[in-house]
């Protein structure tokens, strides 16, 4: 008997802002077309927000404040909080959900898990990651190096944060910026676990070489880096574009791996 595919729900959470992300979570959803179906949902812009009846959700990363107040917030967050209630209770199997940058720094504010603030200037690049004591254990960075590699793209960041409540959740931090021996800055916060079934990242994982190295290429587009970071930041990009020990490697490993434990999470027998 033919077993019935999974649904996946991607919430574009980029607000009808161009974007390079949600052509990539695509990219590697599909890679699991014989398990899964997936479903696009237009949260900030349509406020299109899924159902609870999906088995995995992935929700993207996208443009301005993550305190934004939009319209889309509050349902947003009312299936945050209906999947999280339906994990902690429920003997069935659980719904995992994965968030990336903007969607990450919504959950943390929500979670209150520390200083949510923006940045003195924007962090971008491909940039080093270092995993956490916790990180070395957890199965999405499994064959990672640490430091690791990967896209970092944001104004607003997570810091102080609040150790408490992190335990009274049960959530724990898998990894921390690079570290900065020149300036007295704390480092941000990277990745965090929610739980067994929430996790996310500050970073996008779902960045792809190809793509990306095309798309900086671009005149217009290597001129606008080049603008706001200078050629130096431009040309070490360009160099670790192509490296397959870095983003390459990321993007074959966390969020796959993410989607192949989800997909067996599912799978596995219930206990009665």
């Amino acid at each position: 008997m033919k077993k019935d595919k999974l649904k996946l729900a991607i919430l574009d959470m980029n607000n009808d802002a161009p974007n390079q992300g949600l052509r990539c979570i695509k990219e590697i959803v599909s890679t699991f077309n014989d398990e899964v179906d997936f479903q696009i949902f237009n949260v900030r812009a349509k406020l299109e927000i899924p159902d609870t009846s999906f088995d995995i959700y992935i929700s993207s990363g996208g443009p301005g404040s993550p305190l934004d107040d939009g319209a889309w917030r509050k349902p947003y967050l009312q299936l945050m909080q209906e999947l999280w209630d339906f994990n902690k209770s429920s003997s069935e199997q659980k719904k995992s959900v994965f968030f990336i940058c903007y969607s990450f720094q919504v959950m943390c504010h929500y979670f209150q898990l520390g200083e949510l603030k923006p940045r003195r200037s924007t962090s971008f690049g491909i940039l080093r990651v270092h995993k956490t004591k916790k990180g070395h254990n957890d199965l999405i960075f499994e064959g990672l190096s640490d430091p690791f590699f990967a896209v970092d793209s944001r104004d607003w960041q997570l810091i102080q944060p609040r150790l408490t409540v992190f335990k009274n959740h049960g959530a724990t931090i898998l990894s921390l910026e690079k570290i900065r021996t020149h300036v007295e800055l704390e480092r941000a916060i990277m990745a965090v676990r929610f739980s067994d079934e929430f996790v996310g990242t500050q970073f996008h994982p779902e960045a792809e070489p190809v793509s990306m190295e095309a798309y900086f290429g671009e005149a217009e587009n290597k001129k606008k880096v080049i603008d706001s970071f200078g050629e130096e930041k431009y040309n070490q990009m360009m160099d670790r574009i192509d490296d397959p020990e870095k983003i390459e490697l990321t993007y074959n490993t966390i969020l796959p791996k993410f989607i192949r434990n989800a997909i067996s999470k599912v799978n596995q027998p219930v206990m009665s």
